[in-house]
């Protein structure tokens, strides 16, 4: 078996010292390719000196027509389905750490009545099951699914030592389930692969200890003797963060269209939406109160305020300028906040005060846009809480992670579960006078900032805005 490696680091050292030092049983690995940015990387200087085919780009691969495995050491996810994409179809591509593991199990299953080998395979398979350093989640598993060994990731991600884990089903430790997976949205590969003799893969949504979403891409790879599947090696990589870094992507395009979007209409709209305004109320002012019209006028000049509220709005969303950073102290921006709102607050009758760290430092921001977004969640806050509620503004500062932080807390209606996904979309709204647009806009001024804005509420307890701030420049009076 040929093999080309990408990722010419120590771990790309050892498996050719592995290789060179295993006494293989079914088949003759050879590794003959080595590709790395780096010059010196120690894979690559050891790969060179070999005698072996060498490279700073991994394409050059495509073009040999004697590679029949592609092991790629990056851990880069981009490179992994770049090669999946470029490759012919009789090469295979592994991540090293399951080529070592299908490797050594196989030898130690498949030759059970050789004590000193299985001896030899059964450490080389402790080894790689207990490495510390391998990110990849790995089980082994029996054909009535119960589980015959893990490694230290998976047993860090339920939180359970490996004595609780070996012996039960796998579904009951990965899935908390009672029974196998299956549907479209969690198949089974062990009934795959014991169904086929073939390797499968497919994506689930796993839970950490702490209950979390985790979705991860699942391959299982059988392990045969005399044609019937003894064991299944399962290997799980947590793609979340993958997932996640695409979405995040998805959703800045969609932001960066519908800003253009909103320029574009809200300038269309605006100039006839002035004239409409300015005759409207050049109409009202010359008619008594008394003309059978005037309650018809009156609606439509403030209907006619109302949608130019919208366009300023749609404004504000399509400009986003980039901050004009200065150091500020954020107490100070929030007492001045406080004292632009709290006649609102008590209009409504809503106590809005405020819990203020008793020193923080000053942080690199643009004043103007961090209160704009303030005062957009005080105002949310006056607007969802009823008579007599309260909304607290609290500060403080956070060493362990060197970021301010700021909440707005109400006593309000709160928020659905099913639309707390969605408050930060532009044009999503709850109000009926709302347009959708200043959580957003928040949401790109804390962002274009360095920061984070998070929000946890439940219907009837309230609502909490959460916001993080970098400290990027400190003075030395903690102000």
């Amino acid at each position: 078996m040929k093999i080309a490696i990408i990722g010419g680091g120590e771990g790309c050292l050892n498996l050719i010292d592995l290789i060179e030092r295993h006494t293989f049983k079914e088949i003759k690995p050879e590794i003959v390719a080595v590709a790395d940015i780096k010059k010196d990387a120690p894979g690559l200087i050891r790969a060179k000196k070999s005698g072996m085919f060498v490279t700073h780009d991994y394409n050059d691969f495509f073009e040999k027509d004697n590679i029949e495995l592609i092991i790629e050491l990056t851990g880069s996810m981009d490179i992994y389905n770049d090669i999946l994409a470029k490759k012919n179809n009789k090469v295979r591509v592994i991540a090293h750490t399951t080529a070592m593991l299908f490797w050594e199990i196989s030898d130690i299953l498949s030759i059970q009545e050789e004590t000193k080998q299985k001896l030899q395979e059964t450490e080389a398979l402790y080894l790689a099951m207990s490495d510390e350093m391998i990110q990849e989640e790995m089980v082994i598993i029996s054909p009535d699914y119960r589980i015959l060994d893990v490694n230290v990731a998976l047993l860090k991600r339920v939180g359970m030592s490996r004595e609780k884990v070996i012996g039960r089903h796998c579904y009951e430790v990965t899935h908390n389930h009672d029974h196998p997976c299956k549907g479209d949205l969690h198949p089974c590969p062990l009934r795959e692969v014991l169904k086929t003799h073939k390797p499968s893969q497919t994506t689930h949504i796993h839970r950490d200890k702490d209950n979390k979403k985790l979705h991860h891409s699942i391959s299982c790879y059988p392990l045969l003797r005399n044609g019937e599947v003894i064991s299944v090696i399962e290997i799980a990589k947590d793609i979340t963060k993958d997932l996640q870094l695409q979405e995040t992507l998805l959703q800045q395009e969609k932001m960066v269209s519908i800003g253009r979007l909103s320029a574009g209409v809200a300038h269309e709209v605006n100039n006839p939406l002035t004239t409409v305004l300015t005759s409207a109320m050049l109409i009202h002012e010359d008619m008594s109160a008394d003309n059978p019209i005037y309650e018809e006028i009156t609606t439509i000049v403030n209907e006619t305020l109302r949608c130019r509220k919208i366009v300023k709005s749609l404004l504000d969303f399509a400009r986003q300028n980039r901050p004009t950073m200065a150091l500020n102290n954020l107490n100070t921006i929030v007492k001045e906040s406080l004292v632009l709102t709290k006649k609102q607050g008590s209009f409504h009758d809503i106590s809005v005060r405020s819990d203020l760290a008793d020193s923080l430092p000053r942080i690199d921001v643009d004043k103007v846009q961090i209160q704009q977004v303030l005062i957009n969640l005080i105002m949310n806050a006056i607007e969802s809480t009823p008579p007599g509620g309260e909304a607290v503004i609290s500060t403080r500062y956070t060493p362990d992670i060197d970021v301010v932080e700021l909440t707005v807390q109400d006593t309000g209606k709160g928020i659905g579960p099913e639309h707390l996904d969605k408050i930060f979309e532009p044009f999503f709204t709850t109000r009926e006078n709302g347009t959708g647009l200043g959580l957003a806009i928040a949401h790109g001024i804390i962002k274009e900032h360095g920061g984070t804005i998070t929000v946890k509420s439940e219907p009837g307890r309230g609502t909490c805005f959460f916001l993080q701030l970098p400290i990027t420049i400190k003075d030395n009076h903690g102000n």
